[in-house]
């Protein structure tokens, strides 16, 4: 009996090797000619069993019911066949074998030679040893099935050739780590690809030629820096010129693959080399940089491994344009930024597989494993409302980080690049001095983004010659590091001898190269070939409208009447069997009444007729936040549910989606738990869209704190630094309800504090009317800067705070409210208060308790820019006033009071005194207990209406 027999009738008769029956079934899934013929006719009779109960019989792709026939038949011992003396040791090498196959495929990446100091020993791995499955030198020449593996179109292979083959796609220069994947096409595919060709690439002369320039580009730029500018920060790549390489490839196999934008967010080392040697920036326009020239029209301007850059170049495929995103120094920040830019990219493009716009992630070894933005923007991949079609991250890994080059402090994970298992994204660890197994790497992982639309690592294992900057002496700290730094000869010359004792490179052609580009260097002149100067996509973003607008530009955002009620109606119905929850369905005949005219509008219908009249007009919408659907505080409901969603579709309906033919996309996205990711996205959207009203809403708006990261380097600080301009919307639930420190404030003095140069909108609206101008005004008027609105919680069903229909078909967004009581005579006013927000309807209600017809109030909707003249216009009314008072319900400390009294002051007439009234000064935004927040709003009341006031006064 052959030993295809043995194993035939012995192997089954066990579950445990269930596995290897699994994987056998696999291969012949994948391609019936795999495997042997016994096996091919046992399996073909399983695929083409009888028909049952009349149902025809069909190919079967489910494993499960598979793997659980094999059991079931192994303890029946259907397997096997009648012999005198089964032998079972055939069958049991052969899965012993499998099993040292997977082993490798799961742990070989441990074993293989990715260090290019070569500090770290290889680390003892019984499970890749053939004696840990009780393989032994006699078995090492007898030929085995080399089942579901693609190292070789023949049947078998002698265990010899089959660890060789192991060792040569596992554990060399590149270390494979993809066996967690769950889709088991993604694990075939990938198993393909690299056993097939051994992961060992083979370029062609011109091919390494290439690869040879890149690193010869890389290094000669760090090198004629650190000479020419000693001393001054550039965050080199010297030691990791590999990356460059990486970047050609991905810039030229990507336009193969139909790539026709690339946008690229990394921090600060390597930065400067990819401006010059990839996106091809003009090194004259960087060594001016290093001279301490600044550009013409930025106010504050950034360091120069801060700066963005965007290029059109010609790759093997054709031409690309590249983006590097500009980015402060939190590292790992511009991951969601870049993720939200490629995303509006894509859509203005109809790209909705995303074969055309690239987001590429560079990061390096400490940032990606120590910051939790990460994590966050990683949980936005395959999700519906931010998923790009994957993302390439590419981790410049110098393996020490800042300074940390203890694995004891550095993580808690084995390789930094761990938290991408969360999502299943196969990481290809390569070491820096294989150039060319870094363009194989890079290839595979383009091409497997391509075929699965998902994340993908290149993780080049790499050193960092000098300091984190050039200030550092890194020997203070890692002494043996850099004794072996300091032995080695760097990639670039490695590679150069490679190629020379090939005879792919002449004697002294290297050394040549080196001159070359040092000489072009010396000139100021590009690197890279061809830049097309006279090349532009019709996708191109244009902010041209945009640019030198003031934002006291008007903005008619005032309807026709009769549009109005068309729109309203239309957003107010549902579709015919669609059951709406009673609630909700009240909530509608509600808004079909103020559509009417016959109820006056709150907010929730304010801000749905100012989409709805957007998107009508062809102004895309974007709404997103963690419960933006239904609102936080249940106003909104823009997704309404099928209460009997087996009769429709997927049970919800969006009437903003259905108000007019031709519209504009409305979407409105339930985000995922985080504000950080979230947020950073919505900002890369809004830069990459202007004709997109994009809003992000906090669930209150004191968790925008979890933000603030992209708030302050960003939102509020991003046209200062970087010209980057931005029509974001936030709305930041705000108001104090005695809901507690969490849940009470937005914290506003934080916005004002960062407001300066026109650079961003705080506004806080008090009625519907102004909330439906004031969204209208964000697009209809020719002005992008971020708007931060706060907005209410109680007022959300304050009828004091609806306003009339026909406010909506006049007007406008005023940034100043003046007194509305006409029972109020100027002439008999004493004192103005001045507030913003919720607490105005407070006041109105103490002074008709109080009957205090000598108080006017003023409402202050924009806090900034400060209307100036509008506030000025108000106080000119009260000739007789002596007293103006701000009040607020926030804090001292907090709220508006430090940033807006020397604006009130501004205004003042000369005599006029100016105070405050408000709850004391606390560490706390909100105080916990009900009756404390009672009694503290009493408290301001009455410090607002006491006939004195004791508290603190400023005279003009």
């Amino acid at each position: 009996m052959s030993s295809e027999q043995d194993s035939l009738s012995n192997s089954y008769l066990f579950g445990g090797n269930a596995p290897y029956v699994e994987e056998l079934y696999e291969a012949y899934l994948d391609n019936p000619g795999s495997v042997s013929d016994n096996w091919r006719t046992y399996f073909d009779q399983l695929q083409h069993a009888p028909a049952t109960d009349g149902q025809a019989s069909t190919r079967d792709q489910a494993h499960a019911p598979i793997i659980q026939s094999f059991a079931e038949r192994a303890r029946a011992n259907a397997f096997a066949v009648r012999a005198a003396e089964p032998d079972m040791s055939v069958a049991s090498k052969q899965v012993a074998v499998q099993s040292l196959i997977g082993a490798y495929r799961t742990l070989g990446s441990r074993w293989a030679d990715l260090d290019p100091l070569k500090r770290q020993e290889r680390p003892n791995i019984p499970e890749l040893d053939p004696a840990f499955y009780g393989l032994t030198e006699a078995d090492l020449d007898q030929e085995y099935a080399a089942t579901n593996s693609y190292f070789t179109t023949a049947s078998t292979m002698t265990l010899r050739e089959i660890i060789k083959a192991l060792r040569d796609t596992y554990c060399r220069s590149i270390g494979a780590e993809f066996m967690y994947v769950s889709d088991p096409a993604a694990k075939r595919w990938i198993r393909e690809r690299l056993e097939t060709t051994r992961a060992t690439p083979s370029y062609t002369e011109e091919q390494q030629r290439r690869i040879l320039q890149q690193l010869t580009d890389a290094e000669g730029l760090e090198r004629f820096l650190h000479t020419k500018y000693v001393g001054q920060k550039r965050f080199s790549l010297e030691g990791g010129e590999s990356f460059i390489v990486a970047m050609d490839e991905v810039v030229n196999h990507g336009t193969e693959l139909g790539v026709q934008e690339i946008v690229v967010g990394m921090a600060h080392r390597g930065r400067l080399n990819l401006l010059v040697n990839t996106l091809g920036k003009m090194p004259g326009e960087l060594f001016a940089e290093f001279e301490g020239k600044h550009a013409e029209g930025l106010t504050d301007g950034d360091v120069k491994y801060h700066n963005g850059f965007s290029s059109d170049i010609s790759g093997r495929g054709g031409p690309v344009h590249l983006s590097l995103a500009f980015n402060p120094s939190h590292l790992e920040i511009v991951n969601p930024v870049v993720e939200g830019s490629v995303r509006a990219r894509q859509e203005r493009r109809g790209d909705h597989e995303g074969k055309q716009v690239l987001p590429v992630l560079v990061h390096g070894d400490a940032a990606i494993a120590g910051q939790g933005v990460v994590m966050e923007t990683l949980n936005l991949a395959q999700t519906r409302g931010y998923g790009t079609g994957g993302t390439l991250h590419i981790v410049i890994n110098n393996q020490i980080g800042f300074t940390t080059s203890d694995p004891r402090d550095s993580r808690s994970t084995l390789y930094c690049t761990d938290v991408v298992k969360m999502i299943e994204a196969p990481v290809f660890h390569v070491n820096a001095d294989d150039p060319d197994a870094v363009v194989f790497a890079t290839q595979l992982a383009l091409d497997f983004r391509t075929e699965f639309k998902r994340d993908v690592v290149v993780d080049i294992i790499c050193f960092r010659k000098l300091g984190h900057n050039e200030q550092d002496t890194p020997a203070l700290t890692q002494p043996l590091m850099y004794k072996s730094i300091g032995h080695h000869p760097g990639t670039r010359k490695l590679y150069a001898d490679k190629l020379t004792a090939q005879g792919v490179l002449a004697e002294g052609e290297a050394d040549q190269m080196v001159k070359d580009y040092r000489q072009l260097m010396e000139d100021g002149q590009k690197t890279v070939e061809p830049v097309l100067t006279d090349y532009r996509s019709k996708h191109a973003i244009d902010w041209s409208p945009f640019l030198g607008a003031k934002w006291t530009d008007a903005g008619d955002t005032a309807v026709p009447l009769a549009e109005l009620k068309r729109i309203g109606e239309r957003i107010t119905t549902v579709p015919e069997g669609f059951t709406v929850h009673p609630l909700v369905k009240k909530l509608l005949g509600d808004r079909a009444q103020m559509a009417k005219g016959e109820l006056n509008l709150d907010w929730g219908m304010g801000e749905h007729m100012a989409y709805a009249t957007l998107v009508a007009s062809g102004y895309a919408v974007r709404l997103t936040g963690q419960d933006a659907g239904r609102g936080t505080f249940t106003h909104r409901h823009a997704v309404l549910h099928d209460q009997n969603r087996e009769r429709w579709n997927d049970g919800t309906y969006i009437p903003l989606q259905n108000v007019s033919d031709g519209q504009a996309p409305f979407t409105v996205i339930d985000s995922v738990l985080s504000e950080e990711a979230v947020l950073g996205f919505e900002y890369g959207y809004a830069c990459a869209e202007p004709n997109t009203l994009t809003l992000w809403e906090a669930q209150f708006g004191d968790f925008a704190n979890g933000a603030q990261v992209v708030i302050d380097q960003f939102i509020s600080a991003g046209e200062a630094k970087w010209g980057r301009q931005c029509g974001l919307t936030l709305l930041l639930p705000h108001g104090y309800e005695g809901q507690g420190p969490e849940h009470s404030s937005a914290r506003i003095e934080r916005y004002l504090q960062l407001c300066a140069d026109n650079n961003i909108q705080a506004v806080q609206p008090t009625s519907g009317a102004q909330i439906f101008h004031l969204l209208r005004r964000q697009m209809i008027r020719p002005f992008r800067k971020p708007l931060v609105v706060f907005t209410p919680k109680s007022l959300l069903r304050n009828k004091d705070a609806s306003s009339p229909l026909a406010d909506l078909a006049k007007g406008h967004f005023h940034p100043v409210i003046g007194e509305v009581d006409e029972s109020i005579k100027a002439t008999s006013v004493k004192r103005v208060l001045a507030c913003s927000g919720k607490i105005y309807y407070d006041l109105v209600h103490a002074r008709k308790e109080r009957g205090a017809d000598h108080v006017a109030i003023v409402r202050v909707e924009q806090l900034y820019p400060f209307a100036h003249k509008a506030f000025e216009t108000e106080l000119k009314k009260y000739s007789k006033a002596t007293e103006v008072i701000w009040v607020q319900d926030e804090p001292q400390n907090q709220g508006p009071w430090f940033y807006v009294q020397h604006h009130l002051y501004e205004n003042m007439a000369e005599g006029q005194k100016l105070g405050y009234a408000g709850r004391p000064a606390s560490a706390s935004p909100a105080v916990g207990y009900m009756a404390k927040h009672m009694e503290q709003l009493k408290s301001l009341l009455e410090q607002a209406y006491a006939p004195k006031y004791k508290g603190f006064m400023l005279t003009k």
